[in-house]
């Protein structure tokens, strides 16, 4: 991606949205009196609450303020904030699926340096190295894979509740899950589906493929690798069988869907967990963690970013540095279960060990982290996050009855090709 691309996003972007969104414009943010306010501009809850408060105590000329925003609006203002260089935030949080992109326009962003480099997963820290060796974000989480469910869902349609007998049932592959599903839905709980949504579910398996939407040079391969197509028909078929909601992840439909049970799985990384106990706080104790079909994968995981524009550069690449700390990690996995990227820490005991109340005081230590050790990352390219976008909305055409499989799937691969242009 070259500046033209952020600049085509910045003319197609509302001028009610970049008054919504200039996370700059919140407030002073100057410096008198020594006084600095810094701005966090993040998408979902990265479990920083805590971790602010303790900050601001200890450097008292700070004053904190986080916006959020939903995923795709949220990488959509920033890649508007670079092209106008005007309007973003002192930190501004990327997901691994458009980290590449905003690689692309490296130079816009402060380099952080190598110093924590030995910290991370060799992978992680590579993936937001620009070309000519800088370092545009410090890593935040890595999403293993697992799958999170409803224990009192299972019971009521029938199926075994224990999270081994559950994770035994489809160790498979995604084969065995849908057959589970379509167990599930002869007996389901009426309005309650097996999963959440299509697109969801296809990061999911997409996400244990060797490669996905990229070579690792940078072609787009969706109409050429098979395994992108393999993923869209395993998916097609739970779509036609029944089993999805028909909901679009961070969608305001979907919260409600998990507040009113209207479904049993939801593929689950490790951030998913926040998302969780944020949208379905009544049922506490009545979620569970199962191991994800066939093993292996990874969905997500973010940076923080220091854009060159912001007021306080300084100030913000300590705070950034300090949230990502191996002790401030540690913090966030155990407090909101967002899975620390710097391996050191996961066979500490508070981390290995740990239990979740929220989820039937499920071992998501140990379940994560074994997912963090036998993860093989997955390559992305430029507009992985787009493509991801793109793909999803093929699946909700499909789950919609807008068009059958082969219709959006032929649309879905046109639609990327023009991402690439």
């Amino acid at each position: 991606m070259r500046l033209s691309r952020l600049a085509r996003l910045a003319a197609a972007a509302t001028a009610a949205t970049l008054v919504l969104t200039a996370c700059g414009s919140g407030g002073d943010s100057g410096s008198a009196g020594g006084k600095v306010t810094l701005n966090v501009s993040l998408f979902g809850n990265f479990g920083y609450q805590e971790l602010y408060q303790q900050y601001q105590q200890d450097h008292p000329n700070i004053t904190i303020k986080e916006q959020t925003a939903d995923y795709n609006a949220h990488h959509r203002d920033l890649a508007t904030h670079l092209a106008t260089n005007a309007g973003a935030a002192d930190i501004e949080a990327v997901d691994t699926g458009f980290i590449a992109q905003m690689r692309e326009v490296g130079n816009q962003f402060t380099d952080l340096g190598q110093d924590r480099a030995s910290q991370y997963l060799p992978w992680k820290w590579q993936a937001s190295l620009t070309k000519d060796g800088k370092q545009i974000g410090y890593g935040t989480d890595v999403g293993g894979l697992a799958i999170c469910y409803r224990r009192d869902l299972f019971q009521q349609a029938g199926l075994p509740a224990d999270r081994d007998q559950v994770s035994a049932a489809w160790a498979g592959g995604w084969d065995k899950y849908i057959e589970l599903g379509k167990q599930f839905a002869a007996k389901a709980p009426k309005g309650t589906a097996f999963f959440d949504g299509g697109g969801a579910l296809y990061n999911a398996v997409i996400g244990q493929a060797p490669v996905g939407f990229y070579n690792q040079d940078n072609t787009i391969v969706v109409d050429t690798n098979p395994e992108v197509r393999k993923a869209w028909d395993q998916v097609v078929a739970a779509i036609q069988a029944g089993l999805s909601a028909k909901l679009i992840e961070s969608s305001p439909e979907w919260n409600n869907g998990f507040a009113k049970g209207q479904f049993a799985t939801i593929a689950c990384p490790a951030w998913m967990m926040a998302k969780i106990k944020d949208q379905a706080k009544a049922f506490a104790g009545k979620w569970d963690v199962a191991a994800v079909p066939g093993g292996g994968g990874n969905w997500g995981g973010s940076y923080l970013t220091i854009p060159k524009q912001g007021k306080h550069v300084a100030e913000a690449k300590e705070l950034a540095a300090w949230l990502t700390a191996p002790e401030q990690q540690a913090r966030v996995f155990t407090s909101a279960g967002l899975l620390p990227s710097i391996p050191a820490l996961y066979d500490k005991p508070e981390i290995a060990a740990l239990k979740d109340p929220f989820f039937h005081d499920a071992p998501v230590g140990k379940i994560f982290t074994t997912a963090a050790k036998e993860l093989e990352p997955q390559y992305q390219g430029p507009r992985a996050g787009d493509i991801q976008t793109t793909v999803r909305d093929g699946l909700s055409r499909v789950e919609q009855g807008k068009q059958n499989s082969e219709e959006s799937w032929q649309q879905t691969v046109s639609d990327v090709k023009r991402l690439a242009r």
